[in-house]
C-alpha cells in the first residue's frame, strides 16, 4: 500500500488539506496527516481544527512514498520557515519520493531547493520563487517527481494527479468517475 505524509501548519489552506486527504484515502492510500507543531491539533486559515496523526518530529521519509504541501496563509511560510519541514522535504527528493505542493506552498518547496522544475502556483507567488519555470495557465504541473497547483479551486485536480502519479491512471478515472468529475467535465 502506498503511503503519504500532509504537513499542517497552522494556517493551512482547509480545502487544499482535506480534499487530498480525502481523495487519497478514497483510492486506498494511507495518509498521514502530519503537525508541525509541538501538539497534534492545527487550526486551518478559516478556524476549521484538525486533529493530526503524528508529530513531524516523528516522520520517517523511509516509510512514505509522497509528501504533501497544502498552501494557505500563513500555513506555507510556517511550513517554509520549519527546518523539520525542509530537511524532510530535501530528504525525500534525494530518494525521488514524491513531492507536492499546492497554492502558496511552492515556497518550501523552493526554500528546499528541489524546485527546479516547471511549477505553478498561486498567482503573484512566483515572484518570491527563485528557482524553476513558472506555469502560469496550468492548473496542475507533473514535473519529475514534483507534483504543484494553483489554488483552492484546484484542489481536487491536484489530488487526482497524486493518485495518478503513485498508483495508475486507471486508479485515478476511477477517482474521477467516483466524484462525478468525470460526467461534469
Amino acid at each position: 500500500m502506498k503511503k503519504a505524509a500532509i504537513f499542517l501548519a497552522n494556517g493551512f489552506e482547509e480545502m487544499e488539506a482535506i480534499s487530498p486527504i480525502d481523495i487519497l484515502r478514497r483510492a486506498g492510500i494511507d495518509v498521514d496527516i502530519v503537525s508541525i507543531n509541538s501538539e497534534l491539533k492545527v487550526v486551518g486559515a478559516h478556524g476549521v481544527k484538525i486533529e493530526a496523526d503524528i508529530n513531524i518530529s516523528d516522520v520517517n521519509i523511509d516509510l512514505y512514498d509522497a509528501i504533501i504541501c497544502p498552501g494557505g496563509m500563513p500555513g506555507s511560510t510556517n511550513l517554509r520557515d520549519n527546518d523539520k519541514v525542509i530537511s524532510i522535504i530535501k530528504e525525500a527528493n534525494s530518494k525521488a519520493k514524491l513531492i507536492a505542493a499546492i497554492c502558496a506552498a511552492p515556497i518550501v518547496l523552493d526554500k528546499a531547493g528541489v524546485l527546479d522544475v516547471n511549477y505553478t502556483t498561486y498567482p503573484t507567488v512566483e515572484k518570491g520563487i527563485k528557482s524553476g519555470t513558472y506555469q502560469s495557465d496550468k492548473k496542475v504541473v507533473v514535473d519529475k517527481n514534483i507534483i504543484t497547483s494553483a489554488g483552492p479551486s484546484t484542489a481536487i485536480d491536484f489530488a487526482v494527479e497524486i493518485v495518478r502519479y503513485l498508483l495508475n491512471d486507471h486508479s485515478a478515472k476511477n477517482i474521477q468517475d467516483e466524484l462525478l468529475i468525470s460526467k461534469f467535465s
